[in-house]
């Protein structure tokens, strides 16, 4: 007898690249923001040489003053939360895509004018449905207990409702150099004032140099943190070159415009 247990690889990511993969499932756009005017559409894509299966769900997730994600529970989420969750539609909930097949995932609102101005937020989540293993034909599978993980891949993409004229900006502090357990990182906080969420781009440099020594995307600040520390992993050659001045500079994604955000000089030991 084979028990079938399920080993859960989830992916939450805030990036608003093109596209982003997990297992064979690629998705487009990776961050959607909705202002209750018109609806829009994420793209998925099979890259695998398989057909795959995947369940769509709504999920809530609350950023902490490290930047991480946490899974909110619905039963203890607070009114905006549950607004969102209230508010964004999306269709199907679930699909098969054959390999390099695309298949589009509807999104929009319902009526939101009641709702007091603000951000709310849900992450859509893209979660593979396994399939069933076949079968062991073998003489003695009737006589054993065999357990088989199998791993199930998912992706959470923000989904983002504004409503009002929102304003958000944020600034940069306390830059230093650090390690954690893979190597040297590059350590900052960010604090951010207003009723929206940040997103965009960090970018070192040396002064008077255009070409970045480093450069890390999809960095945010959610509404519900008012600071948060980044720490970004660095190569040993990278960090070497850290030394002295420096520029780091937060710029809106270039989906966006690519405009400035915040920037501070500083010197690293």
């Amino acid at each position: 007898m084979i028990l079938g247990g399920a080993l859960l690889g989830a992916v939450t990511t805030g990036v608003s690249a093109p596209a982003h993969a997990a297992g064979d499932l690629l998705i487009a756009p990776t961050r959607v923001i909705l202002d209750g005017r018109r609806g829009t559409e994420v793209i998925l894509n099979n890259i695998g040489d398989e057909e795959a299966t995947y369940r769509i769900t709504l999920e809530l997730r609350r950023m902490n003053d490290q930047g991480r994600l946490d899974d909110v529970d619905a039963t203890v989420a607070n009114d905006k939360e549950k607004s969102a969750l209230d508010v964004i539609r999306y269709a199907p909930r679930r699909v098969t895509l054959p390999p390099n097949q695309p298949q589009s995932i509807r999104i929009g609102l319902q009526a939101i004018d009641a709702l007091p101005d603000g951000e709310y937020r849900a992450h859509m989540l893209f979660r593979a449905i396994p399939k069933t293993p076949a079968a062991d034909g073998s003489a003695d599978a009737g006589n054993s207990l065999r357990i088989q993980l199998i791993p199930i891949y998912g992706i959470s993409i923000p989904v983002i409702v504004r409503k009002g004229n929102l304003q958000g900006t944020a600034a940069l502090t306390n830059v230093r150099m650090g390690k954690d357990n893979e190597g040297p990182t590059l350590e900052f906080n960010m604090a951010r004032q207003g009723d929206k969420s940040i997103f965009g781009e960090i970018h070192v440099t040396k002064p008077g140099q255009s070409e970045p020594l480093s450069v890390a995307k999809g960095i945010a600040i959610y509404p519900e943190v008012a600071s948060r520390s980044v720490s970004l992993p660095l190569p040993p050659e990278v960090a070497a070159k850290m030394k002295g001045d420096i520029v780091l500079s937060y710029y809106e994604a270039p989906e966006a415009g690519g405009g400035l955000i915040a920037q501070v000089r500083t010197v690293l030991p």
